[in-house]
């Protein structure tokens, strides 16, 4: 009887509360909505790891046995096509990381005009995806350094390759990970819908 009682004293404590939360964002709409975003705002810095920084990350996530997925790109304009790969990547690990190529990288691979979006827009952009569990950027013009400090159980790459042509397979193979390819969606690509934004 006592701990029905107190079941029950438990679940009013928390009807209560709900009924204040959802009266203060009724009378209070603007800073309930302000709390919000920041929280939303919180979570997404949570997401941004630094290339100094990832390395500890790892070893945090390893120790608690969740096993990890790479990918990487420069994610200028986010499409249907990033999104199909994003989310199939997510689904092959615990924890997904994603590699995101600074500005200075884009534009010595992809040329003048790019990037349109500048890092800290593409990096936000992708932390808020429930596919992406950590975003974190590289300066180098490949993955491979960011690919060693991470050893993921799961390399993943979008496209029409080959693993001998996958940067970084080769140590992910030799420490036990594997490499996954999944085929662009069709249709899609940044440097057409650059072309045609120009146009």
């Amino acid at each position: 009887m006592f701990r029905l009682k107190k079941q029950q004293n438990w679940l009013i404590s928390l009807l209560q509360l709900y009924a204040l939360n959802l009266a203060f964002m009724l009378l209070n709409p603007r800073i309930f909505l302000k709390g919000a975003l920041v929280l939303s705002q919180v979570i997404l810095k949570a997401r941004i790891v630094s290339f100094s920084e990832i390395q500890n990350h790892v070893i945090r996530l390893k120790k608690h046995k969740k096993t990890i997925a790479f990918t990487n790109g420069c994610f200028d304009i986010l499409h249907p096509g990033h999104i199909q790969i994003l989310e199939q990547a997510r689904k092959m690990a615990d924890y997904l990381i994603v590699g995101v190529n600074t500005d200075a990288s884009v534009k010595r691979l992809k040329g003048l005009g790019r990037p349109i979006q500048v890092l800290t827009s593409r990096m936000a952009l992708l932390a808020s995806l429930r596919a992406v569990d950590c975003v974190v950027s590289f300066s180098q013009d490949t993955p491979q350094e960011l690919i060693e400090k991470i050893l993921p159980d799961v390399l993943v790459k979008g496209g029409d390759y080959t693993i001998e042509q996958i940067v970084g397979a080769e140590i992910v193979k030799q420490n036990g990970g594997r490499v996954e390819i999944i085929p662009t969606l069709q249709g899609f690509s940044t440097t057409n819908i650059a072309e045609q934004l120009r146009n």
